[in-house]
């Protein structure tokens, strides 16, 4: 079914560019996420640890990801990381 008001053309078009967007961050989430349980070494580990807060925070002020899934992952690389080092 073609749209044919102007107004539902346009949001279409918006949630094809958010769609891209949004799913551009979560592939990055899921492998730096994913970087970080697989790594070995803790100093390893908790530089991608660093880099994958930055990315945490940036996608939950951009409204990728709701802000308490961000701190959630966050607390649980961070449990991981501790044990690990035990």
């Amino acid at each position: 079914m073609p749209l044919r008001h102007k107004s539902a053309q346009k949001r279409a078009r918006q949630t094809l560019k958010r769609t891209e967007k949004n799913k551009k961050y979560k592939v990055l989430i899921k492998s730096s996420v994913k970087k970080v349980l697989t790594s070995k070494d803790k100093t390893e580990a908790l530089a991608e640890f660093k880099k994958t807060t930055r990315t945490l925070d940036r996608a939950a002020t951009k409204g990728v990801i709701p802000k308490n899934k961000a701190a959630n992952t966050k607390s649980k690389l961070a449990k991981h990381i501790n044990k690990s080092a035990k």
